[in-house]
């Protein structure tokens, strides 16, 4: 499961490291064509991680966080040209005028926009209101953060959102636990890993591509080398680092996730 953020040529510094060029997005799309992989959405996924359907065969998921400006617009332009499937995960506060938000500044699309991200052949979920660090949010700020950004999805879409997205993948069991009492079906993390039929429905694998991976890297992760595969455990380092944000949240309050 590959995650994108920006599709763009001059992104804002903060975020160029996770941003690809639209020539560079062009040839990792030709790859995945080449591949003979069969791109699905997160329901497929999900479906088959609950027992209901089969995967087809040699799936892939193409994974787009935040909801930048190019998305229901050229990079959405470049999936459909190439009958390419794909999910989208929306942090709501970012595409509303005067929403609460932790993302710095950047040209996003609006949450209007969304409709036009489906009739274009992305599924949409959700990647919570204010893209915290969700990992280290009392449980009120958590529950309004799961509750509320799919409330208003919905209200937009006018149907069901049952998918979402931990931003930059921050996730605990308490995390997770939350997010299915909320009434997901899945949750996707980040992990720096590739998925697997075995994956675990509420921290599913994702690989970050980010601006020095090479098309070369696209296509050993699409032939399933270049990365360990879920599921594993948390190791020692990563439990270490969420220990040390919760107590950064505790003096300074939430923080963004990234």
């Amino acid at each position: 499961m590959f995650l994108y953020h920006a599709v763009m040529d001059d992104p804002p510094d903060w975020i160029a490291e996770f941003t690809v060029s639209p020539k560079q997005f062009a040839a990792h799309l030709d790859a995945v064509v080449d591949s003979g992989r069969t791109p699905v959405t997160i329901s497929t996924l999900a479906a088959h991680l609950a027992g209901r359907a089969p995967l087809p065969p040699r799936p892939v998921l193409l994974t787009f966080d935040d909801g930048f400006a190019d998305l229901p617009g050229p990079t959405a332009e470049a999936l459909a040209a190439r009958g390419l499937a794909a999910t989208a995960y929306l942090t709501t506060g970012a595409l509303t005028p005067g929403g609460r938000c932790l993302l710095p500044p950047a040209p996003m699309m609006a949450l209007a926009q969304a409709a036009e991200l489906e009739r274009a052949g992305m599924e949409v979920g959700s990647h919570t209101v204010t893209h915290a660090q969700l990992d280290t949010l009392t449980r009120r700020q958590l529950r309004a953060e799961l509750y509320d950004s799919r409330a208003v999805l919905e209200d937009t879409l006018g149907h069901a959102v049952p998918h979402l997205a931990y931003p930059h993948g921050y996730n605990s069991p308490r995390v997770r636990a939350m997010a299915a009492q909320a009434g997901y079906e899945t949750a996707t993390a980040v992990r720096h890993a590739l998925s697997s039929e075995r994956d675990e429905r509420y921290r599913i694998a994702r690989l970050i591509v980010r601006r020095t991976h090479t098309v070369d890297d696209v296509r050993t992760w699409l032939s399933g080398g270049g990365a360990r595969i879920a599921p594993y455990r948390d190791g020692v380092k990563t439990i270490g680092w969420r220990w040390y944000r919760r107590l950064r949240a505790a003096v300074h309050g939430p923080e963004f996730a990234g």
